[in-house]
């Protein structure tokens, strides 16, 4: 493991990934190069992976393959960590099998985190039922039909519920299973499997952004790049929205319409991912007490900064702290 980084011993660091015909060949590619690729820099306490099929014999995949593995339903009752790599249709049936399977591993401990379309057949097995997740935002709106009881955010890439995670979209799969990187592993181990993926770590916005609007032209971009650079370099300063329309020598009302089509979200909630991860790394890498990792984020304070950790990641600072660097709170 990257020596920064404190070497979690995973309870059970069995990642299965299942395969199925009609295969999404990207989401498996995903989850294999994320959890599969041998890794001895990582250490001996890396994740250990396998495909599940469920499918008997030969399965088709997109793109004119076909995939033999040598796994079973049954591999996946043994997991610690089950990924679901989208599924063949939003309206597709999924097997009771692989439903029995799933909910008996997800019973005993295991993790399940879906890539896509894959958000159906968690949805079929009930493990989303009053809980938030996402999906491609082509299916959302057929998600929260179908299962109205879950709570479908159609804005973000993806949605970490603890034990049950859903991505949006094929690439967002990407930041989900880094985030689930970090989460295991620390800021480190997850910034080097994404230099490996030759991907950013973490990507702002949500995959609102992705949805089919009009492109901003180059020169609002440009003007727009250097204030998020500026305000990322200093990110303890007190920023509105006319401080920083003025930093671009825009109206309010305009910077407002600008800043959207250029990141996919407003400036009230672009600020508050930023300073959020600021303060992650500072918790996951550094020995600041909370207060001045509040002041150095620009939370100001440690209640704000509980309530912001508390409604956007549910948990604490000194929790999630604990889950990086135990060894330097003892």
């Amino acid at each position: 493991m990257p020596k920064s980084d404190h070497a979690r011993k995973l309870a059970n660091p069995l990642v299965v990934a299942i395969a199925y015909d009609g295969l999404c060949t990207f989401e498996l590619g995903v989850a294999v190069e994320v959890f599969g690729l041998p890794r001895p820099e990582m250490g001996e306490n890396w994740y250990q992976f396998e495909i599940a099929g469920i499918d008997p014999g030969e399965m088709r995949a997109i793109g004119g393959m076909r995939v033999v593995v040598d796994a079973g339903v049954e591999t996946i009752e043994q997991a610690g960590t089950i990924i679901i790599p989208g599924w063949r249709g939003a309206t597709e049936p999924v097997p009771a099998t692989l439903i029995k399977a799933i909910c008996k591993a997800h019973a005993n401990g295991a993790r399940v985190l879906s890539i896509c379309s894959g958000v159906f057949v968690l949805a079929e097995a009930g493990l989303l039922n009053g809980r938030r997740a996402t999906t491609h935002w082509r299916y959302t709106d057929t998600l929260s039909q179908r299962y109205p009881e879950i709570a479908v955010e159609p804005d973000v890439l993806y949605i970490d519920e603890g034990d049950v995670m859903t991505s949006a979209g094929s690439a967002a799969g990407i930041d989900l299973c880094l985030h689930l990187v970090r989460r295991d592993h620390g800021m480190q181990a997850a910034n080097m499997v994404a230099r490996r993926l030759v991907v950013p770590p973490h990507r702002d916005g949500g995959q609102a952004q992705f949805i089919e609007r009009a492109v901003p032209s180059l020169y609002e971009s440009s003007r727009i790049g250097p204030l998020l650079d500026h305000i990322r370099e200093e990110i303890d300063g007190n920023y509105t929205v006319a401080s920083m329309a003025s930093i671009v020598g825009m109206s309010s009302r305009t910077f407002l319409r600008r800043f959207e089509a250029a990141t996919g979200t407003t400036p009230a909630k672009w600020l508050l991912t930023e300073r959020l991860e600021k303060a992650r790394c500072l918790l996951e890498s550094s020995t600041m007490t909370i207060e001045q990792i509040a002041r150095a984020s620009g939370f100001g304070s440690t209640a704000t900064l509980r309530h912001h950790f508390r409604h956007q990641l549910s948990t604490t600072p000194t929790a999630y702290r604990e889950m990086f660097q135990g060894a330097l709170d003892q």
